[in-house]
């Protein structure tokens, strides 16, 4: 499985403007991408304006059609403007131990 973990900066005091984006995109991409099986958005305790995004895809393919899905298009000019910063970092999921109801 192919998974992304991204560290979002975002402008102070924007999180719930992200979120009203990100959580749409988010709840869109496991109910309707049969290759999207995880996608959690976490704000970081020691930083407000810090969000971590944990993606798990069956594999790179299923995460290259997420990025034209109508769902990831129309979260992009809502959420870009408020990134400062985004780190990637890709891996390849050893142990996939989730629970999900």
């Amino acid at each position: 499985m192919y998974s992304l973990l991204l560290k979002t900066q975002l402008q102070p005091g924007s999180l719930e403007q992200f979120m009203d984006a990100m959580s749409v995109n988010a709840a869109r991409s496991v109910r309707d991408e049969p290759g999207c099986l995880v996608f959690d958005v976490v704000r970081d305790r020691s930083a407000p304006d810090l969000v971590w995004l944990y993606e798990v895809y069956t594999d790179e393919a299923a995460f290259e059609a997420h990025l034209l899905t109508p769902h990831f298009l129309a979260s992009r000019p809502l959420v870009d403007p408020l990134i400062v910063q985004q780190e990637v970092i890709e891996g390849d999921v050893l142990a996939f131990n989730a629970t999900r109801g």
